[in-house]
C-alpha cells in the first residue's frame, strides 16, 4: 500500500457523495424514503410473531393478504418516485389512498407508524417541484439582480426617462429643471408616486 491510498479513497468517497446528491436533487427522494418505509411496517406487522417473554403474539387476522399488497404497493410506489419522478403527483396520491386504506385493512395501518410515514411520503410528493436548471454562463450575481418576473421594473436606458413604460424617476428641484420633467412624471409626483397609464 501507498500513502496515497486513503487520498484516492477520500477522493472517491467525495465524489460518490456528490454524485448521490445530485441525483437525489433532481427528483423527490424523501418522499420515496417515507413512501417506501411506510409499506414495510404495513406489510410486515401482519405476518410477523412477536416475543414477549415467553408469550408469543400473533397478529394473524383475515386481512393479511390485504396488508402484504398494500405494503408492496407502497413500496412500489416509493420506487416509483424515485425513478419515474415525472409521475410523482399519481405515485403522492395514490400513497394517501393507500395509507388510509391501511387503517382499516391492516392493523390500524401498521400501528400509525405505516399509516404515519406514507401520509408523509405522499405528501411530500405531490408538493415536490423540480428545480429550474441555470442558465449556462449564469453567474452568482445575476441571481441577485432581482426578480425578472413579468411585474419585474427594468431599468431604462439614458435619456428615456419618462417614455411610456419606463421606471418612474423622482424629481429632484435641486438637480432637474423645468425642461427636465415630462407630463408623466408630472402626473406621478401629483399621485403620490405612482405612474398612472
Amino acid at each position: 500500500m501507498s500513502a496515497e491510498t486513503p487520498v484516492q479513497s477520500a477522493g472517491t468517497f467525495a465524489r460518490l457523495r456528490l454524485r448521490f446528491r445530485a441525483w437525489r436533487g433532481t427528483r423527490p427522494f424523501w418522499a420515496g424514503l417515507f413512501t417506501l418505509l411506510g409499506g414495510v411496517p404495513i406489510a410486515y406487522f401482519p405476518y410477523a410473531t412477536l416475543k414477549l417473554g415467553t408469550m408469543s403474539v400473533a397478529m394473524a387476522t383475515t386481512a393479511g393478504a390485504g396488508s402484504l399488497i398494500i405494503g408492496v404497493l407502497l413500496v412500489t410506489l416509493g420506487l416509483t418516485m424515485w425513478f419515474q419522478h415525472a409521475t410523482r403527483v399519481f405515485a403522492g396520491v395514490a400513497a394517501i389512498v393507500l395509507a388510509l386504506v391501511s387503517l382499516v385493512v391492516s392493523n390500524i395501518g401498521g400501528f400509525v407508524i405505516g399509516f404515519l410515514l406514507a401520509m408523509l411520503g405522499g405528501a411530500l410528493a405531490v408538493s415536490w417541484a423540480p428545480g429550474k436548471p441555470k442558465a449556462e454562463g449564469a453567474g452568482p450575481h445575476e441571481a441577485e439582480q432581482g426578480p425578472s418576473s413579468e411585474g419585474a421594473v427594468e431599468t431604462a436606458p439614458d435619456g428615456a426617462v419618462g417614455e411610456p413604460g419606463a421606471p418612474y424617476h423622482a424629481h429632484d428641484p435641486a438637480t432637474d429643471g423645468p425642461a427636465d420633467r415630462t407630463p408623466e412624471a408630472a402626473a406621478a409626483d401629483s399621485n403620490g408616486g405612482y405612474r398612472v397609464g
